[in-house]
């Protein structure tokens, strides 16, 4: 049985890695400026704010090229051909995750401290730890300290980057021929219609 349960949580695990390692596809966004889509808040009535965040996996190159393809479908859908960007940024997030790696116990976060090793840089070390160890010719539950040698591989330190672009968008009509910064909306949609990606559709 205790077999069957380390196997159950292992596949639960990889199962939800695997939900999480993909980009994030050409979508809304769950809130304004959020990293998993796109948004956008209209300023008047031929400008608007667009932004595009995207998670760990995407890059930045995709970020842009989002925000592009979001800004020329506004544009063909209030009826104009073609858009200029002004004050455009994208955006760079990086943080340091630190997890614990395999042990005999469970993490306890209340007895921790930070360490920095040149190799590994930051991490985190808890002195004390939960675990199951035999009580006479019974098994129970256990409370141990220990003073583990915080220079041993025991965590991971792991840095994520998201990307988040951004920029006004101003609509326009007429030929955009030789405009500085001004982009045919069509011609947009066209040529960026291969790299996108779209959410898969249930059914």
């Amino acid at each position: 049985m205790k077999a069957m349960r380390h196997l159950v949580l292992a596949a639960s695990a990889t199962i939800l890695l695997a939900a999480c390692a993909t980009t994030t596809p050409y979508q809304a966004a769950s809130k304004p400026g959020g990293f998993d889509g796109y948004s956008q808040t209209m300023l008047d009535n031929k400008t608007a704010r667009v932004t595009f965040g995207g998670n760990s996996l995407t890059d930045r190159e995709t970020v842009e090229n989002y925000l592009l393809y979001r800004a020329a479908e506004m544009a063909v859908e209030k009826g104009y051909e073609n858009f200029t960007l002004a004050n455009r940024d994208t955006e760079k997030n990086s943080r340091v995750r630190v997890s614990p790696g395999l042990s005999h116990g469970f993490y306890d976060p209340y007895f921790s401290y930070s360490f920095y090793r040149p190799r590994y840089g930051w991490s985190a070390y808890n002195r004390y730890s939960y675990f199951q160890r035999p009580f006479g010719r019974s098994r129970g539950w256990g409370f141990m300290g220990y003073n583990q040698d915080p220079f041993f591989n025991n965590y991971n330190v792991r840095e994520t980057t998201k990307y988040r672009a951004s920029a006004e968008v101003m609509f326009g009509h007429g030929s955009s021929a030789g405009a500085d910064n001004r982009f045919n909306a069509r011609e947009i949609l066209q040529n960026l219609s291969p790299v996108m990606v779209f959410p898969e559709q249930d059914g």
